[in-house]
């Protein structure tokens, strides 16, 4: 590939476009509309110059400086304009390194959250550099994609420079060692560098030469895979290590959760031998047929919501537990079955039609059997709403929506590797506990597919990937 040699091109370009599943449209009123993955946009009082800027980047990678060259007659600061749309749109713009030998981009970044932040800015030199442990190489349309779980954008190394460049950042390196060992000019190899640090799919290191990653001890109990694989499974992305027996070379994390600061709300405590007005029995609960009804918009109130709780999720006592073998560590008793008592998971509650409690998102502390607020934003709430609405196939909200997450320290701690698998059996666990006592107690609960992507981290607090979000269910009245 001889234009991909150093003489060929040695200075490098900047460049933007619009993801392939962009559009834009005119709407009324002269507005335009920006169709993408993650919704529509609305973008009124558009100036002429940015608007032929939009479409000119459906079209492929464009570089500011061709935009202006072919707008002599631009008035005022119309790229700062430009800017501030591309920012709204940061989920659908792709961000591009080319050469000056005009053959088309180096590397892409494509975002896969919908609202990223791309800074590219020059790595420090002789500042050490490497790739995330977590980032992963794979063929994709004919170009070789890196990414990695905790970025926001993937990688598409289109030419030899970015390969070559990617690939010698397995251990710690700096841009001009890289430059020194593959012959490319300086330059070019810093770009590429910085879009990959830029990216989240390469680190810098500090000035001490230490690396967040590597000290990071939220971090520490994911291996690479499992991560990836949460990341995969549990949000609807576009395109997309401890020893057995745990690390006990810390603190054990805690049984409970520590709340969060504010006055909890005390939920209704029934009597924990009857349940129901039938008596129905075990067996004909299980018997019963499984069911997602569509919400009939009626509302639960906080007496429902309480007794249903204290029934499947409260704390019954704490106490020592050991797994055969292994030392004693603090554990709980509760109502569904947990491994070692280990109980990682954690339930928010969305509420929606509640007679007794205000809309809102809650955290259940299963201790003291009361709920605690963490998020009062009417919007914030609608979205996790619809989210299930939509993921039930429905047309309505429904009245509460819990959304269970795990503390994997809590079991990786104990379990090491297998935590994560374990998690995932816990939630089949507890969802079973939910749907029998829902149905005991003339209710609906029932799980829910729902894209457990960043909104729902930011929309509860979660300190990921400490906390994840893990399942979902949705409580209501039967139709």
């Amino acid at each position: 590939m001889p234009a991909d040699r150093p003489e060929a091109g040695s200075e490098t370009v900047r460049l933007w476009s619009f993801t392939e599943d962009t559009l834009l449209e005119n709407g009324e009123d002269d507005t335009l509309v920006a169709v993408t993955w993650w919704g529509e946009y609305e973008l009124p009082h558009i100036a002429p110059q940015v608007r032929d800027s939009l479409g000119r980047m459906l079209l492929g990678p464009v570089s500011m400086d061709n935009l202006a060259s072919s707008m002599p007659d631009a008035a005022g600061d119309w790229r700062g304009m430009l800017r501030k749309v591309l920012e709204r749109l940061a989920g659908s713009v792709v961000h591009s390194v080319g050469l000056s030998d005009g053959r088309g981009p180096v590397l892409s970044a494509i975002p896969v959250t919908q609202a990223p932040v791309f800074s590219a800015e020059p790595v420090p030199p002789g500042r050490l550099v490497k790739l995330s442990r977590f980032a992963t190489m794979r063929p994709d349309g004919g170009a070789l994609v890196v990414e990695s779980p905790r970025a926001r954008y993937r990688l598409a190394l289109l030419r030899r420079p970015a390969v070559t460049v990617a690939s010698s950042l397995a251990g710690p390196v700096t841009v001009e060692q890289v430059a020194a060992d593959s012959g490319l000019p300086e330059p070019v190899v810093a770009d590429v560098v910085a879009f990959l640090v830029a990216a989240g799919v390469a680190l810098a290191a500090g000035p001490a030469a230490e690396f967040a990653e590597d000290t990071d001890t939220d971090l520490a109990v994911w291996p690479p895979e499992d991560l990836m694989f949460h990341s995969r499974s549990r949000t609807w992305q576009k395109g997309g290590p401890l020893e057995p027996g745990g690390d006990r070379s810390g603190p054990e994390p805690p049984v409970l959760k520590l709340l969060p600061g504010g006055p909890a709300i005390p939920l209704h405590r029934p009597d924990p031998v009857t349940v129901g007005s039938d008596g129905a029995s075990l067996t004909s609960l299980l018997e019963h047929d499984h069911s997602c009804p569509e919400s009939n918009g009626r509302s639960l109130t906080a007496e429902q919501v309480g007794e249903f709780l204290f029934r499947a999720a409260r704390v019954r006592s704490i106490g020592p537990a050991h797994l055969p073998g292994w030392p004693s560590h603090e554990a709980s008793q509760r109502p569904y079955f947990s491994i070692g008592c280990l109980y990682e998971l954690e339930i928010y509650l969305s509420v929606n039609r509640c007679a007794g409690l205000a809309p809102g998102i809650y955290h259940y502390d299963p201790f003291g059997h009361a709920l605690a607020p963490v998020n009062d934003d009417p919007a914030a709430l609608a979205a996790l709403l619809d989210l299930a609405m939509i993921g039930a196939g429905g047309h309505r909200r429904p009245p509460v929506l819990l959304t269970i997450t795990a503390r994997l320290t809590r079991t990786a701690w104990v379990l090491g590797k297998a935590a994560y698998a374990t998690t995932l059996v816990h939630v089949g666990c507890l969802q079973q506990i939910l749907y029998l006592t829902g149905l005991a107690m003339g209710l609906s609960a029932h799980a829910v597919p729902v894209d457990a992507g960043d909104r729902v981290d930011r929309t509860l607090g979660l300190e990921w990937p400490a906390e994840v979000s893990v399942g979902e269910c949705v409580l209501d009245l039967p139709g």
